[in-house]
């Protein structure tokens, strides 16, 4: 489903990915792992197009997206939760939610209900301002919102990150849902190794701006976490 080939990526001076390779299989939930600076968020921040690419290529669904502006990504089909969430604090849950309507290829008007039946909560907010609700909430209405475009392909950084931990076992509930019952893919950064081989049925691994390492979770070994993921 997304397939990146030997990208490349500066801030500034700084190179930062290193003609990374990595491949996203339809249907499959992908946990990308790493310390933290090596690059992931970064490398999710291209693929919605949020940041350029020196070089390589990007493709979605058989197309090179790799120069398609931002704005256009949603509307081919991925949905983007950002590291921190990322809501309106000022808009309402329901305006929130609203936003991503436009990128609907069917053009719905409409907040579809299967929204508020996988994140009841929302609907009751609905007229609370976003930045009136506590960190799982936002979580789960920045996912809502994602989930309104109607995504083929979920990216979620760092989803689990400041919450309480019986919201953090509802998100993966969520994950898992979408994943087993309408075959969305996911992909994922993830530092709670727990929470990832729980969700995650494959893994991919960076270290200063390249994947080292990917495969099955269950290949996910000692050693390589060691190796790789341990501070």
């Amino acid at each position: 489903m997304l397939n990146i080939n030997a990208i490349n990526q500066f801030y500034g001076e700084s190179h930062i990915l290193w003609d990374l390779d990595m491949g996203i299989t339809e249907g499959s939930v992908t946990c990308l792992m790493g310390r933290n600076g090596v690059g992931k968020t970064t490398l999710l921040k291209c693929v919605m197009g949020l940041l350029p690419v020196v070089s390589g290529r990007m493709e979605f669904a058989g197309q090179d997206i790799a120069r398609i502006p931002a704005e256009r990504r949603a509307s081919l089909g991925i949905g983007y939760v950002p590291q921190g969430r990322e809501i309106f604090p000022l808009l309402t849950v329901e305006e929130n939610l609203r936003i991503g309507l436009p990128a609907r290829a069917d053009k719905a008007r409409e907040i579809p209900e299967a929204i508020f039946e996988i994140f009841p909560v929302l609907k009751s907010m609905l007229r609370r301002r976003g930045g009136d609700l506590s960190g799982g909430q936002q979580q789960q209405l920045a996912i809502g919102r994602a989930l309104v475009t109607d995504p083929k392909l979920l990216i979620l950084d760092e989803p689990t990150e400041g919450i309480q931990p019986n919201i953090v076992h509802e998100i993966g509930d969520v994950i898992l849902r979408l994943n087993r019952e309408i075959g969305l893919t996911v992909l994922l950064v993830e530092q709670k190794l727990p929470f990832a081989r729980r969700i995650a049925d494959r893994f991919c691994i960076m270290e200063k701006g390249r994947a080292v390492a990917a495969g099955a979770m269950p290949e996910l070994g000692e050693d390589l976490v060691q190796r790789y993921l341990s501070v």
